[in-house]
């Protein structure tokens, strides 16, 4: 359906509306605009003629309409425009790179005011100006005109880049090269479309409510997991990418093995309650996330995280609280009272942590492929494909000890098959993309790795994932079978084939994200924002001396102030003062988001709090 209304800016002569009008149907408005008054074109025969035309056409033509103030120009019940043209814009005679960048940063806060909500602003650039690489060649950074930078001080995001054809618009002559009646060089010349961004605000923790038998508790979720908590992914109504790679896993492997899915309703894990685990599901504890709880006795239906509905289907989907007896009380005080609510709990690392609870169940059936799946969340050093949160599916089978090789060799090849058949489809539907398995050994003699090497990420070296593992064990309880455990990364593996480059997409609230899934049919994934810019600051400070520095600490801080738009903490350089003998430590922060508007003035605020954050919870001195 095409555009209803559409605004044009900064036309000279009026060839390209002129062009334009004629191309669109009787149902598409379009207002013309320029700077000048109609006094200075009256000497210009081209624009002129181009005027004659559009007033037969009956399009309404405006002079005097500063593409910097479009709120100034136009009334309330006269903006909602679905699209905004600006056809290479410049400030006139020998204006540098840096005025030509104001005109384009105060041009898209202007368009905030007077674009639809889901309308779109195309900007012309002659090559190389935008600063992108879709220019060919691409200038250097700082000799550009940062369009996309530009575009985020006014909220919006580069959704695409198309090359800007005048054979398209016959008749347009593009001038006002230098404030001259010459053209632009248009050889080469690109469209940029950019698009509203969701807001960048500064999140706070939710504070979530649940009832744990006859009483209310609440907990603030952890700063670096704000926006991670109950969002449902793997839940029946949702098409999103997470539930169609687990649906899809989970059918190729039920061909070979009966399956039995189990609910994921089992308890986190209390404060000092951990020695209980076996040395093959706690190796991640020590990287969890702890909450304390708070005994909530409110009537407050809801709360920041939402409402008790919400509230209850995260019990279902998290298990986030442990119920434990207390060992001080006798049968007849626990007739009253059934449980004891510790107050420190943490997210579950990882679901191998249920595995016991599984494998001791009365229903567990050797043989049989028990499948659990759900998010987990554990701290983790910022790197491209590490994450604090993400879905799990872990896979269960127990067998005969006299079985063990024929068991494990079945899986391993079934599971690969199962593998090689997602990661081709993608393949298949014309993408040049390309992915390989492979189980790699352990030196514990025992378990495995599942490696992917994948070229899906846009670049000409393969990448080597980890996406999961297998792990075999005996237990004391069932001395004649052994067990196997298969953990996916579904992230991972639906980033894998779709061809996702970066984890953070996979949680965005950008409705536009979910428009790229077609149900029954996996496509590579085309990302709605371009190119976004980076933001490098260094941090430097003096190490406490009393208190070992916590570098993984240092990335989870780093993580919840920018709300995950840190994308990279390089270590630069350990200095050691000759007098004092004092430490400090320098690293270097790139910011980056993937999905939102990001401008420099809000990277300098999350570097100024992260400053203050590091020194007040790692007790190091900012220098």
């Amino acid at each position: 359906m095409a555009p209803r209304r559409l605004l044009l800016v900064g036309e000279g002569n009026f060839s390209f509306a002129a062009a334009l009008s004629e191309t669109l149907d009787a149902s598409t408005r379009v207002t013309a605009t320029c700077l000048q008054r109609p006094a200075d074109l009256a000497r210009d025969p081209v624009a002129g003629e181009n005027l004659q035309r559009l007033r037969e056409r009956g399009t309404e033509v405006r002079f005097g309409v500063d593409c910097t103030r479009l709120a100034d120009a136009f009334e309330l019940h006269h903006r909602e425009f679905d699209r905004i043209y600006f056809n290479f814009p410049h400030c006139g005679r020998k204006a540098g790179v840096a005025k030509n960048r104001e005109l384009l940063a105060k041009f898209f806060q202007s368009c905030k005011d007077v674009l639809a909500e889901e309308g779109e602003v195309h900007v012309a650039l002659c090559r190389g100006q935008g600063g992108t690489p879709a220019d060919k060649p691409t200038r250097e950074w700082h000799n550009s005109w940062q369009v996309v930078a530009m575009a985020a001080l006014g909220g919006f995001i580069l959704n695409d880049v198309r090359p800007f054809s005048c054979e398209a618009v016959p008749g347009y002559k593009c001038t006002g090269y230098r404030s001259q009646d010459k053209s632009f060089h248009v050889e080469g010349a690109l469209s940029h479309i950019f698009t509203r961004s969701l807001p960048f605000e500064g999140s706070q923790p939710r504070i979530f409510r649940i009832k744990l038998g006859d009483r209310w508790f609440s907990f603030a979720e952890p700063d670096a997991l704000v926006g991670k908590l109950n969002r449902g992914f793997l839940e029946t109504p949702s098409c999103h990418p997470i539930r169609t790679i687990n649906e899809k896993l989970i059918a190729e492997l039920g061909k070979a093995f009966p399956l039995k899915r189990l609910k994921c309703s089992f308890p986190f894990l209390p404060e000092g309650s951990t020695s209980d685990l076996t040395s093959w599901n706690c190796d991640s504890l020590s990287a969890a996330f702890w909450i304390s709880l708070c005994e909530d006795n409110s009537n407050s239906e809801s709360l920041t995280g939402g409402t008790t509905q919400d509230m209850e289907d995260f019990l279902v989907l998290f298990s986030e609280f442990s119920l434990l007896k207390d060992p001080g009380r006798d049968s007849k005080e626990e007739a009253h009272e059934e449980i004891y609510v510790q107050t420190k709990v943490c997210l579950r690392p990882s679901l191998l942590v249920h595995v016991q609870a599984v494998i001791q169940g009365p229903d567990f059936l050797p043989g049989s492929l028990h499948v659990l799946s759900g998010p987990v969340f554990r701290k983790c050093h910022i790197l491209p494909f590490t994450m604090p949160a993400f879905h799990e599916t872990l896979f269960i089978l127990g067998f005969s000890k006299n079985l063990k090789d024929g068991y494990l060799q079945s899986l391993l090849d079934h599971l690969k098959g199962a593998l090689d058949s997602l990661l081709i489809q993608t393949l298949l539907e014309g993408s040049k993309l390309s992915s390989s398995v492979e189980f790699v050994f352990q030196p514990n003699g025992k378990d495995y790795i599942i490696n992917v090497k994948s070229h899906n990420f846009g670049s000409d070296c393969a990448k080597d994932l980890i996406i999961g593992s297998v792990t075999t064990s005996l237990t004391s309880i069932h001395k004649d079978q052994c067990f196997m455990f298969v953990s996916m990364n579904l992230d991972l593996l639906a980033m894998l084939v779709w061809g996702i480059s970066d984890w953070r997409m996979l949680w965005t609230f950008d409705h536009r994200f979910l428009k790229n899934f077609v149900p029954g049919k996996i496509e590579p994934f085309k990302s709605y924002s371009l190119y976004p810019p980076c933001y490098v600051h260094d941090i430097s400070f003096w190490l406490d001396e009393k208190k070992e520095f916590d570098e993984l600490e240092f990335h989870t801080v780093a993580r919840a102030v920018s709300q995950d738009t840190v994308i990279s903490i390089q270590f630069l350089s350990r200095f050691q003062h000759p007098k004092t003998r004092q430490v400090s430590l320098c690293y270097r922060l790139t910011y980056q988001t993937c999905d939102k508007a990001l401008t420099p003035q809000q990277v300098a605020s999350m570097q100024s709090q992260f400053r203050k954050e590091i020194q007040q919870r790692l007790h190091v001195i900012p220098r």
